[in-house]
């Protein structure tokens, strides 16, 4: 049988080593993915971390329920290799991103589309190895999402990054009060929510990070104010209290950088959490980068 390879997490705060085991067989609905991208998220750090640090001196234990070797990676998009038997054949060869928040399948958040907040979660690269590997074993092949024609990087990235930002966003469409919108954060999904909020809104689109580079380049790629957390009269230029103060419990928990990247996003009125994202919610995202309207932010 064929060896897979995989770079795992032996030890909790060192490096990745490479293991390598048999390719595993694909039983029922499984699919065999092999990978050809996956992304490196910051939630795979702290894992391998074995904490994650919320500020003020406080850590969250990640090592809790782990087995080792393990291996992470959940941002992933490769080709179909193999199918279990009552999965069709035809699948095989075809270029699939791979939805990584797998739940039980029978619970009621897993069966109203809402695997991702599944007590008893499978994900992938969390709970079950995942895509820093040739391989990963799917447990259904209802979890692949064509992304053609998107390229293999951008298809990976939408996984975990894309979905993040673009689920806070999508809460605010439907809102019948369309007020200036704040994304609060601009890393890695604070960028990609920047290019997802021009596609879904008419708005302009503010922004606030400690980072002066960070709010440079959102000016550069589109936004229209960008803020400074730690400036004492935040408050007065934001114009709105409310919001001011979430910019400043985001910026107090942590020095460096904001601790909310793009999982809340403020519209003056309040901050609103972006967690739904089941795979209904990645379906149309994929869709709205097919259609070419998201700025590719640099």
């Amino acid at each position: 049988m064929a060896l897979m390879r995989r770079q795992s997490l032996v030890k909790f705060d060192a490096p990745l080593c490479e293991t390598i085991v048999e390719t595993p067989k694909p039983q029922g609905n499984e699919v065999l993915v092999r990978i050809e991208r996956c992304g490196l998220c910051h939630s795979d750090l702290h894992i391998q971390d074995g904490y994650a640090d919320l500020g003020g001196g406080k850590r969250l234990d990640t090592t809790r329920g782990m087995t080792l070797p393990f291996t992470l990676g959940h941002e992933i998009a490769g080709v179909v290799e193999d199918v279990g038997p009552d999965v069709s054949n035809d699948l095989i060869g075809a270029k699939k991103a791979v939805f990584p928040w797998i739940g039980c399948g029978q619970c009621r958040d897993c069966l109203t589309g809402d695997e991702n907040l599944c007590l008893k979660q499978r994900f992938l690269g969390v709970s079950i190895d995942g895509g820093f590997a040739s391989h990963v074993l799917v447990p259904d092949a209802k979890y692949l999402l064509d992304y053609d024609p998107l390229p293999v990087n951008q298809a990976a990235t939408l996984m975990c990054s894309g979905v993040t930002a673009y689920g806070a966003l999508k809460r605010l469409v439907d809102r019948p009060r369309q007020r200036n919108l704040l994304l609060i954060g601009l890393g890695g999904v604070g960028m990609m929510g920047l290019s997802f909020a021009q596609a879904m809104f008419t708005q302009k689109i503010s922004v606030a990070d400690v980072n002066p580079a960070a709010r440079e380049a959102a000016l550069k790629n589109g936004a229209a104010i960008a803020y400074d957390p730690s400036e004492g009269d935040i408050a007065k230029r934001i114009g709105q209290p409310r919001a001011a103060r979430a910019v400043a419990r985001a910026c107090a928990t942590n020095p460096v950088a904001v601790a909310i990247p793009c999982h809340r996003v403020v519209r003056g009125d309040g901050a609103l959490g972006g967690y739904r994202w089941g795979i209904q919610r990645k379906q149309k995202l994929l869709a709205l980068e097919k259609k070419g309207s998201v700025s590719k932010s640099g």
